[in-house]
């Protein structure tokens, strides 16, 4: 059965980022049938709340061990073909020698040979969650560039060509997924821009092997709630203009106002979707805060530009309380601004 369209009013659309709160009761009783019973009350909990374009909370990617990135890292490379993720002394200190990570103690996997698609199977996690979704929703997969950022590679022994290897399994693995929406996920770029070619390179054959609209998420890092990357988004420009992609969704929440001056000179045929919820902080923005927000930046930006409102980032850090509230107040902020 083919995905449900993304809606096409009202004229700016509701939508997360990602990663949700893992349930307590989740925590408690693990299954394949708890996860997707989890899935369905994420689903139903934004639908309810007034998302146009939910997303699933990547609950089958959280990794207990692996809890500062929500297995957004561990969950692509622990399966794919050619890493190798029992990580032995040697490879530890290789990976720390790089200096590249300075927030991750060892690399997520080593290459040991040429990758493949092996255990990962996108399809099949995205088929599960639309037969839970009840509408559009929106699917997320890690970039190349920022995978690769995590590996120690001791086959390739060449970035670009790790970067890139990486990139064609993901885009074999998006072919064909049963998804509203694909969004490609980075976190690295943002502080280290003069990688910006290769990136865009990477990400950009993985949205064009996906046949349907996509976005690309970029924020300056959520590893265990705190910001990780230096850096603005004036520098990004020229790689921001050359993604494929129908829209960005960029962290703006809690970032200083030329950041979004700069966004100007975005090209118009990029929808810009606009971060209006601090997932780093436990306040819960007011409506009239988000109404606010959208308004300044279409100010800025002039109007029409802003095609999307969401979170800087996924919710996983932050209470479920908390998130269900701040989701509230994103939809009740942007019914405010629209009258």
């Amino acid at each position: 059965m083919s995905p449900s369209p993304i809606p096409n009013q009202p004229s700016i659309l509701t939508t997360t980022v990602g990663s949700y709160p893992v349930p307590d009761w989740l925590s408690a009783l693990p299954s394949e049938q708890a996860v997707i019973d989890a899935t369905r009350v994420i689903f139903d909990t934004q639908r309810q709340s007034g998302i146009d374009l939910p997303t699933d909370g990547e609950l089958y990617r959280f990794d207990v061990n692996h809890p500062d990135t929500n297995g957004m890292i561990e969950y692509f490379v622990g399966s794919m073909g050619g890493c190798d993720a029992t990580i032995g002394r040697s490879d530890t200190e290789a990976f720390r020698a790089k200096q590249e990570m300075g927030f991750r103690s060892k690399p997520a996997a080593v290459v040991r040979e040429s990758l493949h698609g092996g255990g990962l199977n996108l399809i099949e996690d995205c088929a599960r969650t639309g037969s839970v979704a009840g509408g559009a929703f929106k699917f997320t997969v890690t970039s190349p560039y920022m995978l690769a950022r995590t590996l120690l590679d001791t086959h390739y022994g060449d970035f670009e060509t790790l970067t890139m290897a990486i990139a064609d399994v993901l885009a074999e693995q998006v072919k064909g997924l049963p998804c509203s929406c694909l969004q490609v996920d980075e976190a690295n770029i943002p502080g280290s821009p003069e990688h910006g070619p290769l990136a865009a390179e990477a990400m950009n054959r993985v949205l064009d092997a996906f046949d349907g609209p996509t976005g690309v998420h970029f924020c300056f890092g959520n590893y265990g709630g705190q910001t990780i990357q230096a850096g603005k988004w004036k520098p990004l420009l020229e790689f921001l203009n050359a993604l494929h992609t129908d829209h960005l969704v960029l962290e703006l929440a809690h970032r200083p106002k030329d950041d979004l001056e700069a966004l100007k000179e975005i090209r118009p045929q990029i929808g810009i979707g606009l971060g209006v919820v601090d997932i780093k902080v436990n306040h819960v923005e007011t409506p009239e805060e988000i109404a606010q927000a959208i308004e300044d930046a279409e100010r800025a930006l002039g109007a029409g530009r802003v095609k999307f409102v969401h979170p800087d980032c996924g919710f996983w850090m932050l209470k479920r309380s908390v998130a269900d509230r701040k989701i509230a107040s994103l939809a009740k902020g942007r019914d405010l601004y629209l009258g």
